[in-house]
């Protein structure tokens, strides 16, 4: 008997639920093979991601990809029946065969994604080993972004065998997954961590029975199959509570995974730490969130562990692997590889699969995805506003020699030498005289030296796009006391699902620009001066350095603390409200002239907005910092984000409030 249907409570769940088609659960791994018969008959979507092609049937990530969502979504009366086989998917590549790495930002990317796209539960059968629990901001915010949307990420504890940490798991309302025997007993190779004992359960995660790419099934060990479990429950969980006429709330269900979890007996283990908070509990579960009595059979079997059988694994892969640092500047997940790996290169998204003996380095942090479209073309269009600064790729060495031998040589004391095709200034002068090399080009939008997208103006405007993409790559080499030096730019366009190669190997989405509305380049400086100058009139002039102050620690902040990929309404809205500071300024000017210094920048959706439109509020918190008993004064305007380039919609809203 598969052991599915072994789990204690799953075939009392089947039986009021084996999925809801509303639930949507997004499995972010390897590519599926989809046509594989355990999902004929399931609801899937396939999102395009930076990870393409079909699933290979000799691919190590195909093969992790299609177990974990088949163990989900895999059909009843078929070679594997999933825990939630009614549920819908969304299929998001972020493994691809032939690099078993992640980004964290591609991560996150991936993340916003299924978020967008209405997912309720994020199945992440990967991680990163990790000091304490630390991410990158890229996937704090992600994660962030799930609990302000309520969606639930469950996420694999790794396969280290260690007391270590791995994120996702291991980041707050995420919920981390270990792996039990067919006993009940936590596996050796599971990790356990003290953030572990507050937010993660023990699932079956031995000799799991998933499908494999191409036909047949496989019986593969590790915390990676065991995540797809607890997803595939969560996912039931909603289900039923769509029956009792609730809305589905994961976070709710979350909870009760976690209340229900039965600790492990001292003779299960000597170390109960591994247990984490405990082992999945159906029944109490279930109990839990509709007050149902269950059995007293059901519990005591629930209680002497996994009640899988005693199958033996036809083949083990390893499961989640830590991620590495393939780029210099962008933090990675690994993908499961069959081999063991003798040490980690921190730091790097792994799959989970098997154990793999390591030897345990310090896992020091590192940094490490024509006309202007008329808002009826825009509905099913995935818009971007990003702020950052530009770059230039070549994608590869014939590509970037052939600007070698094209652009001019350089003299220097009389002496000509080839000319640099990385020197920008020299590019500049080049692409000033021979615009039409500026589509040879890969441009680049870069968040702090990180390439974030691929820019590739199209359409009638297409000359004219390049045109200012040259001009501000000009502008961005200048001085810095230079009037016409950039410091940032805007770029508004649409994500086509695209994605291309760069020299160095990273893959970045392409951002295509359909006109060069909303194309700005500026200096906080100059922008700085020019909101002033609009305030001058009601602002006194000893005022005005307190605004230049406030204002630039407000852009400061959005360019850096803030920073963001640009295409959640949230970030749009965010990013457009640096570009119009204007409107920014005059609410300062109130503020300061009371005294009051900027708080904290949120931004929520708009009760008051227009028909068919996406509006936003952006709230600009001010405080007293010589008299904390004052009340705190609350400014919002709101920003419309349906179109290509936002729009402010109203007057400046402001009030007090105590908190």
């Amino acid at each position: 008997m598969p052991n599915l249907k072994q789990i204690p409570g799953i075939e009392q769940l089947w039986a009021k639920t084996q999925g809801d088609s509303s639930i949507c659960i997004a499995v972010l791994d390897g590519v599926v093979d989809e046509n594989h018969p355990c999902f004929t008959g399931a609801s899937l979507t396939r999102l395009p991601t930076l990870v393409s092609g079909e699933a290979n049937s000799n691919g190590s990530m195909s093969a992790h990809g299609t177990h974990v969502a088949s163990i989900i979504f895999g059909q009843p009366g078929s070679p594997v029946q999933g825990i939630a086989p009614h549920c819908r998917g969304l299929i998001i590549p972020v493994f691809a065969d032939e690099k078993l790495r992640l980004s964290q930002l591609d991560l996150s990317r991936a993340i916003e994604q299924a978020i967008n796209a209405g997912a309720h539960i994020i199945n992440v059968s990967g991680g990163q080993l990790t000091d304490f629990g630390e991410a990158e901001g890229w996937l704090e915010k992600a994660v962030q972004l799930c609990k302000e949307n309520n969606v639930l990420i469950v996420a694999a504890a790794g396969n280290d065998g260690c007391e270590c940490l791995h994120v996702p798991a291991a980041l707050p309302t995420v919920l981390a997954v270990g792996a039990m025997d067919e006993s009940g007993k936590p596996i050796d190779f599971s990790n356990w961590g003290e953030i572990y004992q507050n937010q993660g359960i023990l699932a079956p995660g031995e000799n799991i029975l998933g499908a494999k790419p191409g036909g047949g099934t496989i019986k593969l060990s590790g915390t990676s199959f065991a995540t797809p479990i607890v997803s595939g429950v969560a996912a039931l969980l909603l289900s039923l509570q769509i029956q009792q006429g609730e809305k589905p709330d994961p976070q709710k269900v979350r909870t009760a995974l976690l209340e229900t979890a039965l600790p492990c007996s001292p003779s299960e283990t000597d170390d109960t730490r591994r247990c984490l908070v405990g082992k999945l509990n159906i029944p109490g579960a279930l109990q839990y969130l509709i007050g149902e009595t269950v059995s007293e059979e059901l519990e005591t079997v629930a209680a002497s562990g996994c009640g899988c059988g005693d199958t033996q694994a036809d083949e083990a892969l390893p499961d989640s692997p830590p991620l590495e640092a393939a780029e210099p500047e962008v933090a990675e997940v690994v993908a499961a590889t069959p081999a063991p790996i003798p040490t980690f290169n921190p730091p790097a998204f792994t799959n989970s699969s098997t154990p793999r003996q390591i030897a345990m380095p310090n896992y020091a942090a590192n940094n490490y995805i024509t006309a202007s479209q008329a808002p009826s073309e825009l509905a099913n269009a995935t818009l971007v506003y990003a702020l950052g600064t530009l770059g230039y790729d070549f994608g590869s060495e014939a590509r970037r020699d052939s600007f070698k031998q094209l652009m001019p040589p350089v003299t220097i004391d009389n002496t000509a030498i080839p000319a640099n095709p990385y020197d920008a200034r020299q590019m500049v002068d080049y692409l000033g005289e021979n615009l039409s090399e500026a589509k040879a080009l890969i441009w680049t939008l870069n968040l702090e030296l990180t390439p974030v997208y691929a820019i590739e103006p199209v359409g009638g405007f297409a000359r004219d796009a390049y045109a200012v993409l040259q001009q501000l790559l000009a502008g961005q080499i200048q001085p810095e006391d230079n009037e016409e030096y950039v410091e940032r730019v805007s770029i508004p366009g649409i994500l086509p699902g695209r994605s291309v190669k760069l020299f160095s190997g990273q893959v970045v989405p392409v951002i295509e620009v359909h006109n060069i509305r909303g194309l700005y380049g500026w200096k906080v400086n100059g922008l700085v001066n020019a909101a002033i100058d609009t305030v001058r009139s009601t602002a006194a002039e000893a005022q005005e350095d307190a605004i230049r102050r406030t204002l630039t620690s407000f852009l400061n902040r959005i360019y850096y603390d803030l920073r963001n990929l640009g295409t959640t309404s949230q970030d749009r809205a965010l990013n457009f409200a640096a570009t119009n500071a204007f409107q920014a300024a005059s609410t300062f000017a109130t503020a300061v002239a009371e005294g009051m210094e900027l708080d904290s920048i949120t931004v929520e959706k708009s009760p008051f907005c227009r028909m068919d439109s996406d509006c936003w509020d952006v709230k600009l918190k001010f405080f007293d910092p010589e008299n904390s008993r004052r009340a705190k004064k609350v400014f919002r305007f709101t920003i419309d984000v349906s179109d290509l380039i936002p729009v402010t919609l109203g007057e400046v809203r402001s009030w007090s409030t105590p908190y």
